[in-house]
This record gives C-alpha cells, structure tokens and sequence, in this order.
C-alpha cells in the first residue's frame, strides 16, 4: 500500500504522516516513510536526532526520478544505502532535498513512474507513507508520484484558507485517476471544529477519515525535537479511525 500525505505548510502534515507511520507499525505492518519535501524533518518526529537528518544523505535526483535509469541500483540497496532506521520502527528516505539556499524546483523529481524510488515504494515494505511537499507542482504531471498511490490524504486545518487549498488539492488529483482520497481534519480545539471539518469534506466529495485533536503533547516532543507519539487515548483513537479507512479503502474514488 502507498500513502501520500498533503497539506498546505503548517497544517501538520509531517506529523500526521509520523502518526500514521507509527500506527501501522504497531499492527504489525513493515512501514517505509519517504519525505519529498526540500528541508526534511519527518524523520525528527519518528525519532532521530536533528543533526543525523541534516547529515543524512539523501537519494540522488537521478534515482528519484528514474533520469538515471530504473536499474542502476536494486530496491533493496537504496534502502540500505540511503534508508534510516528510526526508534518508531519506520525506515525513512529522504529524496528531493535542497542542497544551495534558495533552491525549490523538484516537479523532475515527481514525474517519472520508472524511478527505483517508486519501485522501492511498492517492493520493500507492506505500507509506504509519502510525506509530499506543499503545492501543487508534483500533481500536475501525468503518472508523476500521486497518481502512483493508492491513497492520498488530505490534511486541512480549521481555517478558511486551509480548507481552499485542501480543495484545490483534491480537484487537480481526482484529474490524475488517484483511486481514493480522504480528508483529515487536524489540530481541532473548538466544539464545532468537527462538523466544520464534516462540512469542508463533503462539500468536496470526500469522506473525512479523522479528526485530530490539538495535543500539547505533540507540541511538546516537536519542540524538543524528540518523537512524536500518539501519547492521549483521544489521539490515538482519532489516528487509529484514519488506518481504519486506509487499510479498508473506503475513501472516495
């Protein structure tokens, strides 16, 4: 299974994919986190120090995205050349990483469904979880790295500007024959900020797969740069109902 987490910056994405990651490890599934944004910090929530990701050698552009050719490398030595095992049990990559000030472009890095990065994606692990940068780039090209999933998530916060953008997301990738999409309401605080969420989803025909409560507790480990758990029983529960429709496939398609 391939699962690709999005979101608008700052909706907490990362953390809902470190979450996510998380839970399907504890059922038992081998689980394997690639984080395509240029600045990576997913593998900070999943446990490693800050400093180890910074020096964490990331998969060369030509591998990600297949310009080097599908077979320079076999699926199971990029992940021992490149992967990182983390105290969550979840292998992460990183890929499409910023190396000069300034630098952003990585649509090349999305495009190719021949690339040993997606390969290793389908081959490696039971559960692949693709933490995606912020915007619409990598959804625009045909075949590129979204609509090689087969779940895409969609994490909105409870704002206006969060949810225009959750819907522009959703619109561009239902384009590219993703076979099923979920919303995940995140960081809720107010009474109502369920059935906004509800709301929001439906008004974009998709189903809502959770809703996440603020947790000072993930605020706290994300500070301190520690991992990032689903450490109260409503966190948990919320977590555990968005495995429940992934495994299960009951988003919209």
């Amino acid at each position: 299974m391939k699962l690709a987490v999005v979101g608008k910056t700052g909706t907490g994405k990362t953390t809902i994919s470190a979450l996510v990651a998380q839970e399907f490890v504890r059922r038992g599934r081998s689980v394997l986190a690639v984080d395509t944004d240029p600045y990576p910090n997913l593998g900070v929530s999943l446990g490693l120090d800050a400093e180890v990701v910074r020096a964490a050698s990331a998969v060369p552009r030509g591998l990600a995205s297949g310009v080097a050719g599908p077979y320079m490398v076999t699926t199971a030595e990029l992940v021992a050349q490149y992967g990182l095992a983390t105290p969550s049990g979840v292998t992460v990559l990183h890929a499409m990483r910023a190396e000069l000030p300034g630098q952003r472009c990585f649509c090349l890095g999305h495009a190719s469904p021949g690339s040993v990065l997606v390969a290793a994606l389908e081959d490696e692990a039971d559960v692949a979880v693709v933490d995606v940068e912020e915007g619409l780039e990598h959804l625009s090209a045909d075949h590129g790295t979204l609509s090689r999933t087969d779940c895409l998530l969609v994490v909105m916060e409870s704002t206006r500007k969060s949810v225009l953008s959750a819907g522009r997301t959703v619109a561009v990738a239902q384009t590219l024959g993703v076979p099923w999409m979920a919303a995940v309401g995140n960081k809720a605080r107010l009474a109502d900020d369920g059935e906004f969420f509800a709301s929001e989803a439906a008004a974009h025909e998709v189903p809502l797969a959770g809703v996440v409560p603020y947790d000072t507790e993930v605020v706290e480990a994300d500070r301190a740069g520690r991992l990032v758990t689903s450490a109260s029983s409503g966190l948990r529960d919320a977590v555990g109902a968005i495995v429940d429709m992934v495994t299960t496939g009951r988003g919209a398609r």
